[in-house]
């Protein structure tokens, strides 16, 4: 059935192109990235960065970002159950075993990511996102100490005034809210919404409960002011890994008890995440040449997980602050760009273990408070002559440093400071001819261990945890045929030392080690058609957009505990990975969107002696929308697992015991309408 649809959608897909174009919708190549105040033309800037805008988001079933993520050439996101995310950018979720790692998220002027370098992804609403832009390999100039990449996501900016309902499979159902208006110089805007489902899995239930408020004052013609506070009170169960035979057996239940443990579903296992996150920026312009921007931020989170083995309680502060001045001069066939800033985070978090009683918290096991420094100062130029030769030079020195109290089980304080390090990056473009640039790039990237990592859930402070590091270097060209394609291929050789790799041990509890180095080498493509409007009644319109991924990843030097694992395939990471969007209207009316995400084996343990099969998997939605006389209505359908098809959205890798797997849903529904007020 897979071979015969996706056959099917090939054949169409050269007719339509055949048809009539028009200029109806924008290319990759045309768009304008942010990248961080700091604009450029996609086509022409430096940056190995993808871009997802409304042809991506809008095809996302009501609570879903993951698809969009994943249709990015280097991107992957990963759902082993509703909530439990994981990303990462060209592998970097080596060492992710839940959550974000080693990949910086911001979210408009504020860093979503904390001082130790977590952040809590899912406690943002994906309706709130209007566009993103992933930033591939190491950023360290203007975005500081990452070796995976840095992900820039924006929020709504056009006027809204719409609720809206959904509901589906699983029990699934959300309700909405959502308000954006144009107040004299404010661009206010107010979104709550209620989620719910219980999930394919047994204990894989989800609820979050979310509130987003944003204000944008433009007090001049070039300043403006952003103030944002969200609130989010999380819960979702975490059913845990499985092995193969279990999942086998009953793909649908939670981690089984052993005759030395209990399972998942005794002991309550999951997540309880209650964040309230607020922040002030001001970007003042002093004339057309000098500005100067500055965001400060707090959060505060009530974060608790019972588990197998334990029930932990963490109180986590954050505060941090990024400020720089720009430098800006045009003359007749140059221009530059200066950024001089520092960008700094404190966090302190409380961590308190206790035994884990059927989900309740009983008698202490550990207790040990950890605070932690960082920061970078940066010093960016950018550069362009003629149109046709364009120039990034960056460099920041980056510094961190944690201090740690244990008061139980034994008293003890240490601390410990790491290298600073100073992380340059150059990258070239260059204008060949009109829509066709080649492009060159080479950075450092440095990542420390995050405050899990180092006080993982082993309870051991793991202080000869290091920083990984490595050299990327890549080389790029970007096209346009006339104004019907865009195609890119990007080549990138990542040399990583001390690579950070997530274990188990025999109580399933998770603890790091560095892995030595890896070299990580791989293309990326993207081949995007602009919106083909068609001469027919029924057939209106067609886009079309295939990307992927061919990447050699092995591990290089790795030995550990007397076995040697140099030469093996990268843990977690496929060597093929190929995705599809098809969007198509039908009678002026209805869209159909049409995704398909192909992956080859992947290795799930270190040595290599076990990979998951290849997945091929579809998607697929419509959206009708209706006019009434006070308002209009979007019904949209989505189905998600199209071929029915039996697959892991995410492993636990290195698993103990083997237990990798963590099936995700059959074939199931999402049917919602949105109310747009007039």
């Amino acid at each position: 059935m897979n071979v015969r649809l996706f056959s099917f959608f090939s054949l169409i897909s050269c007719f339509f192109l055949s048809a009539q174009v028009k200029d109806s919708a924008s290319l990759i190549s045309e768009v304008s990235i942010d990248a961080y105040r700091k604009p450029a033309q996609f086509i022409t800037s430096t940056k190995s960065v993808s871009v997802a805008g409304s042809d991506f988001l809008e095809q996302n079933a009501s609570d879903r970002l993951l698809e969009s993520f994943n249709l990015l050439p280097g991107s992957k996101m990963e759902e082993r159950s509703p909530g439990s995310y994981r990303l990462s950018v060209r592998g970097s979720t080596l060492r992710s075993p839940f959550g974000v790692r080693n990949v910086k998220v911001y979210l408009d002027d504020f860093t979503l990511t904390d001082a130790t370098g977590n952040t809590y992804l899912n406690i943002i609403d994906p309706e709130i996102i209007s566009q993103m832009e992933i930033y591939k390999g190491p950023e360290g100039g203007d975005f500081g100490a990452a070796t995976g990449g840095t992900a820039l996501l924006k929020t709504n900016s056009r006027e809204i005034k719409s609720f809206g309902l959904s509901g589906g499979s699983y029990q699934h159902f959300k309700g909405k809210f959502h308000y954006a208006q144009n107040l004299n110089n404010h661009f206010f805007q107010a979104y709550s919404s209620y989620e719910t489902t219980d999930s394919y899995r047994t204990q894989a239930a989800l609820e979050r409960k979310f509130i987003f408020l944003n204000d944008r004052f433009t007090y001049s013609e070039k300043s403006q002011m952003q103030m944002m506070l969200l609130f989010t009170d999380l819960h979702y169960e975490t059913p845990g890994g499985l092995t193969f035979e279990q999942m086998k057996a009953d793909p649908r239940q939670a981690r089984p008890g052993t005759k030395t443990s209990p399972g998942a579903e005794e002991q309550r296992a999951g997540i309880y995440n209650k964040t309230v996150f607020t922040g002030l920026s001001n970007f003042f312009s002093f004339d057309e040449d000098f500005s100067h921007f500055i965001a400060v931020q707090g959060s505060y989170t009530d974060f608790r997980n019972p588990f197998i083995t334990n029930y932990e309680k963490r109180y986590e502060n954050n505060f941090a602050v990024r400020t720089h001045l720009n430098f800006e001069k045009t003359f007749e066939k140059s221009f530059y760009q200066t950024r001089l800033g520092f960008e700094g985070a404190l966090s302190k978090g409380i961590i308190r273990n206790f035994d884990n009683n059927s989900g309740r918290p009983a008698d202490p096991q550990n207790f040990d408070d950890i605070s932690t420094k960082s920061g970078f100062i940066f010093l960016s130029q950018k550069a362009e002559y003629g149109n046709r030769l364009f120039i990034d030079i960056s460099g920041s020195l980056n510094m961190m440093n944690y201090h740690w109290e244990s008061i139980l089980p034994n008293p003890e304080v240490g601390a410990r400071k790491f290298r600073n390090d100073f992380l340059p990056g150059l990258g070239i473009s260059y204008l060949l001819g009109k829509g066709f640039t080649v492009r060159g790039k080479l950075s450092k990237g440095n990542s420390a261990p995050t405050t899990e990592e180092i006080r993982s859930s082993a309870q051991e402070i793991n202080t000869g945890l290091n920083p990984e590091y490595g050299w990327n270097t890549e080389f790029g060209l970007r096209k346009q045929w006339g104004s019907l394609l865009f195609t890119e291929v990007s080549l990138f050789d990542f040399q990583l030392k001390n690579a950070i790799v997530r274990r188990e041990n025999i109580s399933g509890e998770e603890y790091f080690v560095n892995a030595g180095e890896t070299v990580q080498r791989g293309i990326e493509f993207i081949v995007e058609s602009r919106k083909v409007n068609l001469n027919s009644p029924v057939f209106n319109s067609v886009k079309l957009y295939f990307a992927g991924n061919l990447y050699d990843f092995q591990f290089k030097d790795y030995v550990k505990g007397g076995a040697d694992f140099s030469g093996n395939r990268l843990t977690g990471v496929p060597s093929v990975s190929l995705q599809s969007l098809v969007n198509l209207e039908f009678f002026n009316k209805l869209q159909v969107d049409l995704t398909d995400f192909y992956s080859s084996s992947t290795p799930l343990n270190d040595s290599n002696t076990v990979t998951d099969k290849p997945s091929f998997i579809g998607n697929v939605s419509f959206s009708y929308p209706v006019k009434f006389f006070r308002f209009d209505a979007d019904f949209k359908l989505s189905v998600q697992n199209l071929y029915d098809t039996s697959y892991s959205l995410g492993y636990d890798i290195n698993a103990f015991g083997n237990r990798f797997y963590n099936p995700a849903a059959k074939r199931n529904f999402i049917l919602g309408i949105d109310v747009h007020l007039k």
